[in-house]
């Protein structure tokens, strides 16, 4: 039910006709009271941005393009984290179809409901709201290399009016558990196209903090990835991956991993799937963690912080996930302290 704003003039009048105190101290007293409750009621009108918005008022518009457990975590989070600060907030679940002209009532939906911002889950969805709305904030959540996909000018600077939490496990993170993996490790490969080329300077130097080289061959099209994996087995001690559409079709993972295990070549992959299907080992993330930091960059937004300062969130949450088979096939023995707290162990 609504609550009727009070302002701080009423409450002030109201406890004039309710208290009557004599003496200086009193009056002191009194006066105090009169100003923290003054303070208290403005407040209230000016807590949320514009001014005059209060908790009744705040519509939030989140908007998916699929009912995966990935995506209903991701949206329990978002939820948390906004509910913790705001305990009025009406939220607009908006599904997203494939189809254009589908796609084009969904957009006007989300006009309709006039939210004071959007949240996104995964890249399909923040592709499609942010291509069609510029005049909302958006936060987006469950997006893999939003600065490649080009939804960030940068990680630290969005730009914009859009920021939010991504799948990205820094690198020198995934070098550290590398370097537990395979003990010896002194040079990493990684294959790039074009479309993840930015992310290898950053990644270089990472490695190199971590007194690794990083070996990087760009191919054009995935008939260039034969020569690039023979090139990289000659040289690198593991194979590491980024998450680039243009070289993991199924038919060149496919081909990737049956490479590194014919050539007992330890391959970390970007995703747990990826070490299902074969790969040594992977990071992974906690799908309602990247929602709850959505739902905090959300909170921060409500409370005036322009999206284009926001820096983009990465994982807080990381889990081990490794293939047991692989690891026996390729002769390498995952650290005990590992296995121990792996996620998910395929056999």
């Amino acid at each position: 039910m609504p609550q009727q704003r009070l302002t701080g003039s009423k409450r002030v009048n109201a406890l004039d006709r309710i208290i009557s105190l004599r003496g200086d101290a009193r009056g002191m007293f009194l006066n105090y009271i009169k100003k923290y409750l003054l303070f208290i009621g403005v407040a209230i009108v000016i807590g949320l941005p514009g001014g005059t918005l209060s908790a009744q008022d705040l519509k939030l518009a989140v908007v998916h393009s699929d009912s995966t457990e990935a995506t209903l975590r991701t949206i329990k989070g978002i939820r948390s984290a906004i509910n913790a600060q705001y305990s009025a907030v009406t939220f607009y679940e908006v599904f997203l179809p494939g189809d254009n002209a589908s796609l084009d009532k969904s957009i006007e939906t989300i006009k309709n409901i006039n939210p004071y911002l959007i949240l996104t889950v995964g890249t399909f969805a923040t592709q499609v709201v942010s291509d069609r709305i510029k005049d909302k904030p958006i936060v987006f959540s469950a997006v893999l290399n939003p600065e490649t996909s080009g939804f960030v000018r940068s990680l630290s600077n969005p730009g914009g009016n859009i920021t939010g939490s991504s799948l990205d496990i820094p690198a020198d993170i995934q070098f550290q558990y590398f370097k537990r993996v395979i003990k010896d490790l002194k040079r990493i490969g990684v294959l790039y196209t074009s479309e993840t080329e930015n992310l290898i300077p950053p990644a270089r130097t990472m490695a190199k903090a971590a007194g690794l080289e990083l070996i990087a061959i760009k191919i054009n099209t995935d008939k260039d990835i034969p020569a690039a994996l023979d090139s990289l087995d000659k040289c690198a001690d593991g194979i590491w991956s980024v998450a680039d559409r243009n070289i993991f079709s199924p038919g060149s993972t496919r081909f990737i991993l049956l490479n590194t295990l014919r050539n007992s070549k330890p391959f970390m992959g970007f995703s747990r799937n990826l070490v299902e299907s074969g790969a040594l080992f992977a990071l992974d993330f906690d799908y309602k963690d990247i929602g709850r930091q959505a739902g905090k960059i959300a909170v921060d937004v409500i409370s005036g912080k322009a999206p284009a300062n926001i820096a983009v969130a990465v994982p807080g949450i990381i889990w081990f996930h490794y293939n047991e088979k692989t690891a026996r096939h390729i002769k390498v023995s995952i650290p005990e302290d590992l296995a121990a707290v792996a996620k998910e162990v395929y056999r």
